[in-house]
């Protein structure tokens, strides 16, 4: 072998000068990388997960008659992150629909069907009769103290189980 490198027919001295180039710009480009995900890491940029805490609910007794009521929860996000709801269902439930309230005008009020809802990070949600609330449309009566499962879905934790109680309005 020492003698096909001294007769000229392996790699050289050119060769290997032109092919170094080619090796640092990716070694580089690794290393710089590195160094600024190390930096962001170290600064807490890169933070750590939205964690989800649902409180106890609760549920408006529906009006005589009606099969439809209204919940309400408070969500806490203890992570780092942002993190969104994204749906909300229960076995005791035909139809949830997650409902923010606006204001639209000095005593005008529009309710709309919303499709998610922010729960920022190191912040929470409280849902109300003025804000945001779930319309639930129950499947079979209910009475005062009584608890109803959920399961509320969010877009990075999942979902979590919840439970709400039946209270009377205005309590």
């Amino acid at each position: 072998m020492v003698k096909a490198v001294a007769e000229g027919h392996g790699p050289g001295r050119r060769s290997l000068r032109e092919g170094l180039p080619a090796t640092l710009v990716p070694v580089i480009a690794c290393l710089t990388m590195l160094v600024g995900l190390t930096a962001w890491t170290t600064a807490g940029a890169a933070g750590s997960p939205a964690r989800i805490d649902v409180g106890v609910g609760r549920v408006l007794l529906p009006a005589a008659g009606k099969e439809g009521t209204t919940a309400f929860f408070r969500i806490a996000n203890t992570g780092d992150s942002d993190d969104q709801l994204v749906g909300v269902t229960s076995p005791v439930a035909d139809g949830i629909t997650l409902n923010r309230h606006e204001r639209a005008g000095e005593e005008d009020e529009v309710t709309r069907t919303v499709t998610s809802a922010n729960i920022p990070a190191g912040d929470f949600l409280v849902m109300t009769p003025a804000t945001l609330d779930l319309t639930i449309k129950v499947k079979t009566r209910r009475r005062v103290g009584d608890a109803m499962p959920f399961v509320l879905h969010f877009r990075r934790s999942g979902p979590v189980d919840a439970v709400a109680f039946v209270v009377r309005p205005r309590t």
